[in-house]
């Protein structure tokens, strides 16, 4: 295997914890991926912090599953990863939506995330959350 290629999956690994660690609300263990001074772009919320970011989507959070379809490394060797997944996202006031994703990751040479950028479509889910979670 080349050096690429297992970085890939080292990567591929970290973004399997971040799921699991994201369905099961655990905020430390999510954010000690990221770096201090990492950037989350989020579709609702704008350019924000790991912590802020994920210490609001547990507190709207009810008992949500994650789905995991694919998880595909940059072919061009750059330290970068998209994990495409199903969110069933079920809200605290009982609301649930459900809808497909895409995170791309961007990593540091200590392998930890620098950027993540939420990729979805917004409108079906603005219909069920609302400002809940904003």
């Amino acid at each position: 295997m080349t050096q690429q290629k297992q970085d890939a999956a080292a990567l591929a690994a970290k973004i399997r914890t971040y799921l699991k660690d994201l369905e099961r609300g655990n905020v430390a263990d999510v954010c000690s991926l990221f770096k201090a001074d990492a950037r989350i772009y989020s579709p609702f919320l704008g350019w924000v912090q790991p912590a802020p970011f994920f210490e609001k989507v547990v507190a709207a959070s009810g008992q949500s599953v994650i789905t995991p379809l694919d998880i595909c490394a940059s072919v061009d060797g750059h330290p970068r990863v998209a994990a495409y997944f199903v969110y069933d996202w079920a809200l605290k006031d009982g609301a649930t939506v459900k809808f497909e994703c895409v995170d791309i990751f961007e990593f540091g040479g200590d392998g930890l995330i620098e950027k993540m950028i939420i990729v979805y479509d917004t409108y079906p889910i603005r219909a069920t959350v609302g400002d809940k979670y904003a």
